[in-house]
């Protein structure tokens, strides 16, 4: 009973220390390229025009709006994309350019996105703010 005792309170340790490694890792925002004159300011609630690559840590492309021509557009802070997006575009001028890297708590988890994403996969996405488009403003 005892050895049983002793194997799962170093299972617990382990699965918590592993749980509390992987909040550890954070959300990475480099800037590529600033912009002179900013004016507008991304926000919660902005329709955001974006260009972007996404890799995995080794460098592997999995998605790129560039290569289809076609800028991706959603809603700032809505949960309509992963949460290292929602928080690392905000405050970000029209034509700046930056290099987020995600890591899976703020990405696509342990599931993943299969086939591209494995389970647990820090990204890296090179992004481009295209255009801000707010309501209530032209």
């Amino acid at each position: 009973r005892m050895k049983v005792a002793v194997a799962c309170a170093l299972f617990g340790l382990v699965v918590f220390s592993s749980i509390v490694e992987a909040q550890e890792k954070k959300l990475q925002i480099g800037v590529k390229k600033r912009v002179e004159k900013c004016e507008v300011k991304s926000k919660k609630g902005d329709t955001m025009h974006m260009h972007y690559t996404g890799t995995l840590e080794d460098g592997t492309k999995f998605d790129s709006s560039r290569d289809r021509d076609q800028p991706f557009t959603f809603t700032l802070g809505m949960g309509q994309v992963i949460k290292g997006w929602d928080q690392g575009l905000l405050n970000m001028c029209e034509g700046e350019q930056r290099r987020l890297t995600i890591p899976a708590h703020l990405g696509y988890g342990e599931r993943g996105a299969p086939p591209k994403i494995p389970g647990g996969a820090t990204l890296k996405f090179d992004v481009e703010l295209l255009k801000i488009e707010r309501q209530g403003e032209l």
